[in-house]
């Protein structure tokens, strides 16, 4: 007799998502830092060009934002975030112990990946820690694994593997 528990789905993408950052060997990143070192701080990162260099763009939902060179590590391994160039990650401030989160950077409901052209919908993260999306108008709580908290009914936000280990200083968000 074959039970089923309804349509199974994980909790994280099958995307592939690689970002690998050793906080202590790169430059001082104080939106980074406050991310860490904070619940309910999420940071968007990106990567940049300027002046003919690769930088991380950092910046939180509280407003702070840096940037930060690439390294010679960097530039030799593979760097992929999200599925359109920007990842949320941070700390929820509704678990204990604090859960680190990792979201990519685009609408779930909204964006398509494979479409031709690749049109953005790039969330918008408020200093709760609310995702909204200006297209579809559905809002989402990054605090609590990116469920929808207003809007239609549809897919909650597209979250990777991360981890954040103090002792190290290492963020790793992994697919």
């Amino acid at each position: 007799m074959a039970a089923s528990c309804g349509e199974v789905s994980s909790e994280y993408s099958t995307y592939p998502c690689r970002f690998v950052f050793n906080m202590s060997q790169h430059a001082n990143s104080a939106a980074l830092r406050s991310t860490v070192g904070s619940t309910g701080i999420f940071c968007n990162v990106t990567r940049t060009m300027s002046n003919q260099a690769q930088y991380y763009s950092f910046t939180t939902n509280q407003g702070l934002s840096d940037k930060v060179i690439l390294n010679d590590i960097d530039r030799q391994t593979t760097i992929q975030l999200g599925m359109n160039n920007a990842i949320y990650i941070g700390y929820g401030n509704l678990d204990n112990p604090p859960v680190f989160y990792a979201y990519d950077g685009e609408c779930p409901n909204c964006f398509d990946p494979n479409a031709v052209p690749v049109k953005s919908r790039p969330l918008k993260v408020s200093t709760m820690g609310i995702a909204s999306c200006a297209v579809c108008h559905r809002q989402y709580n990054m605090n609590t694994g990116g469920n929808i908290t207003a809007g239609d009914k549809g897919r909650p936000l597209t979250r990777y593997h991360a981890s954040y280990v103090a002792a190290t200083g290492i963020i790793a968000v992994t697919n």
